[in-house]
């Protein structure tokens, strides 16, 4: 039988509509057993191709997500393969777990949901429920890109910009939780299933192989998570006989996982972060932070803190490959080099960078990281 579970270990039937534990920790999807290239629907042009790989059946609330390239490019000295999620229908990876977790909560009857975002889970959450006709509540940082604003108030949805950090806005979204469904991206599993998709694709595209390497940005880590779950299912499946290292980046300016990472532990370290370019992994407080953790240690893989120079400089050099990434997705290409240096990246290796987003979602950052180039 399939479940929720929280972090007590209590389960929970997947039709209650819930988006956390009763003892107040993040929900996981009991372990799923994968899936053969047999069950692939290979008449699916979407990451429903894969819906064999999900917990439950439901009529799917699509936009055409996923299937997105991987564009083969040299960085420096190192052969990889970008992963261009911008092409997805609103402009980020985002909506491969938003498309899945809205089709749980359409199934369920929801005609009304809020969401916290830093804008692309946002303008993902407003696009997809525009799509399921439901209403939707956006909080977002006052400092969001107003690229991602004006996109999730054109598809219809309330968006209320709160004062202060990042985790002010999510503190907000909890307090108002008591009268809305709160549908968070960080907090929903059903979210993680959909994120996991990119890394069937990765499989499927390389041969119903893995790659050696995965570099990822992380904020709250949904990536590193969806990964971390696919990898999981296709080795239980047979399918693979290894796991990918999962190599993460954070900003500098805003790198809680990389702290308890290189602390050995798995707790909140003390810091005092301060503002970053990168704008979608600006998460002080990742509600799912063990989870995270175990998943890159799982990997063997490793964290990186990127100064914003070195952010500044990656979306400079994608931008002259004819890459717009936003600085955020950025961060995974600045990485490479460091990982190299690491000797987590080698010759002859397979490396898949995952870009997330597009650089026309953050137009005033991009302007910022242009000025005077």
């Amino acid at each position: 039988m399939t479940y929720a579970e929280d972090r007590s270990g209590q389960r929970y039937d997947l039709d209650q509509l819930r988006w956390r534990g009763e003892d107040g920790s993040p929900l996981m999807i009991s372990p799923l057993p994968g899936i053969t290239p047999g069950e692939i629907d290979t008449s699916e042009r979407s990451l429903w191709r894969y819906r064999a790989a999900f917990p439950i059946d439901m009529a799917p609330v699509s936009l055409g997500e996923g299937c997105t390239p991987m564009l083969p490019r040299r960085w420096n000295n190192h052969e990889v393969l970008f992963k261009l999620e911008w092409f997805n229908p609103s402009g980020s990876f985002k909506d491969r777990g938003v498309s899945v977790m809205v089709s749980s909560l359409a199934r369920l009857g929801v005609e009304a949901l809020l969401e916290d975002s830093s804008g692309n889970g946002g303008s993902s959450v407003s696009a997809y429920c525009a799509a399921a006709g439901m209403q939707a509540k956006i909080l977002a940082p006052a400092s969001t890109s107003q690229a991602k604003i004006l996109q999730s108030r054109a598809y219809g949805a309330e968006v209320e910009l709160v004062p202060g950090t990042r985790q002010a806005t999510s503190d907000e979204a909890e307090r108002q939780s008591e009268h809305l469904f709160y549908a968070s991206h960080n907090w929903h599993p059903f979210f993680l299933q959909g994120v996991k998709t990119v890394a069937y694709e990765m499989w499927e595209d390389l041969g119903f192989s893995a790659p050696d390497n995965v570099v990822l940005v992380a904020g709250a880590g949904s990536q590193v998570l969806g990964c971390d779950l696919a990898f999981s299912e296709l080795l239980q499946a047979g399918q693979i006989d290894r796991r990918p290292k999962l190599l993460v980046a954070q900003p500098e300016n805003c790198a809680p996982i990389h702290q308890a990472f290189h602390a050995g532990t798995e707790e909140l370290g003390d810091a005092e972060w301060s503002p970053t370019i990168a704008e979608g992994t600006a998460i002080a407080s990742p509600v799912r932070l063990p989870e995270v953790l175990r998943a890159i240690r799982r990997s063997e893989g490793d964290v990186v803190a990127i100064p914003e120079g070195e952010i500044y400089a990656a979306t400079r050099k994608l931008a002259a490959m004819g890459l717009y990434a936003e600085p955020t997705s950025a961060s995974a290409a600045a990485a490479i080099e460091r990982f190299a240096a690491k000797g987590l990246i080698s010759p002859g290796q397979t490396t898949v960078v995952v870009l997330t987003g597009s650089g026309l979602k953050s137009a005033d950052k991009m302007a910022d990281v242009f000025a005077g180039a």
